[in-house]
């Protein structure tokens, strides 16, 4: 695919959520998040006066913010018309919401000057369980990872402070080869391709976590079991 080297946009809505009572068996969450206007500062861990419920699967410096295309909406509202209300802005726990940039257009390692910030794609997002319980659709985790309409984590590497509006420019493009597309593609679709995940593994400017996934299907051979992260089953 020939992917752009120059893209701008605007942001269009800034979502931030405080931690609140979620499954039904009384575990928490920040999913819920909030429009604001801004400006609001942003550090190396996030937006100010946001918060994640569990720091070990979300937040921290690789997960920073959590973008999300706004297209992608409009198709899970075709798809799921009864959850419908549900699929708007903020919907899926992001805290950026633009129009044209979605995971075919977006590489890993891209540098972003966001306000007065510049921030670095560092990961997909993978889906877990929680997307069933916010959207009462049972495979809804596996949906979005079967689509790859997962959105994506920046890691801050100036902070600064963004508000509603701002422009989000591309600045930097060193892995234009390594689109999130391809990486989902790979990692999700396709049968094992040992120098592509070599090559994955070895890209310095992915959150480690997805470099040591790499590595551990080259190692293994297998990819890593799915099922507990998309359909774990809460009880009340």
């Amino acid at each position: 695919m020939n992917l752009p080297s120059q893209m701008e946009t605007s942001l269009l809505s800034l979502h931030i959520g405080q931690v609140t009572d979620f499954a039904p068996d009384g575990r928490q969450s920040a999913i819920h998040k909030q429009p604001v206007l801004g400006p609001l500062r942003l550090t190396r861990l996030g937006l100010a006066d946001d918060a994640q419920a569990d720091s070990l699967h979300h937040g921290g410096p690789d997960k920073a913010l959590h973008h999300y295309p706004r297209e992608h909406y409009e198709n899970w509202r075709d798809e799921l018309e009864q959850q419908a209300t549900l699929f708007v802005p903020g919907g899926f726990g992001e805290n950026l919401s633009t129009h044209t940039l979605t995971e075919q257009v977006v590489c890993v390692g891209d540098v972003f000057k966001l306000g007065t910030a510049l921030v670095q794609v560092s990961q997909g997002r993978k889906p877990c369980w929680k997307l069933n319980v916010r959207f009462g659709v049972a495979d809804m985790a596996q949906r979005v990872q079967d689509l790859g309409r997962t959105g994506w984590y920046y890691r801050v590497l100036e902070p600064g402070e963004v508000a509603v509006g701002d422009a989000l420019t591309l600045m930097e493009r060193p892995c234009r080869d390594w689109s999130l597309a391809r990486v989902w593609h790979l990692l999700y679709q396709t049968p094992a391709d040992l120098d592509a995940l070599a090559s994955l593994a070895g890209l310095e400017t992915l959150a480690q976590g997805w470099r040591d996934m790499a590595r551990n299907r080259l190692a293994t051979g297998r990819a890593e079991n799915f099922q507990q992260r998309l359909r774990r089953v809460l009880r009340g």
